[in-house]
C-alpha cells in the first residue's frame, strides 16, 4: 500500500500556517490481488457453475483448471485465479 502524509497547510503566500494531523492518502492504482475460486463437486455440478459463470461473463471457460478428482468419490476440483483491484 503506498502512504503519503500531509503535515503542514500553507496560505496563498505559501506560509505555513498550521500542523496536520497526518493523514493517509491511498494509492490511486492499488496493486491488483490475486483471488482463487475453488468449485469442489460432482463433475456435473462443476462443469454447469463454470458455464453459468461464462455466461454471466465472469470467467471464461477455458480459465478455470482442468477437472481433476478429490479423494471423495464421484467429486472433482476446479480452480480459478482472478487478480482483482481492491478499494481500501
Amino acid at each position: 500500500m503506498n502512504l503519503k502524509c500531509q503535515g503542514f497547510l500553507t496560505d496563498a503566500n505559501n506560509q505555513e500556517k498550521a500542523i496536520v494531523s497526518p493523514q493517509p492518502i491511498m494509492s490511486q492504482h492499488p496493486e491488483p490481488e490475486k483471488i482463487k475460486h475453488i468449485l469442489i463437486g460432482s463433475k456435473e455440478a462443476v462443469i454447469a457453475t463454470i458455464e453459468a459463470l461464462n455466461q454471466l461473463g465472469y470467467a471464461n471457460i477455458h480459465d478455470w483448471t482442468p477437472l481433476l478428482p478429490t479423494s471423495n468419490p464421484g467429486e472433482v476440483t476446479s480452480v480459478l485465479v482472478r487478480s482483482i483491484k481492491v478499494q481500501q
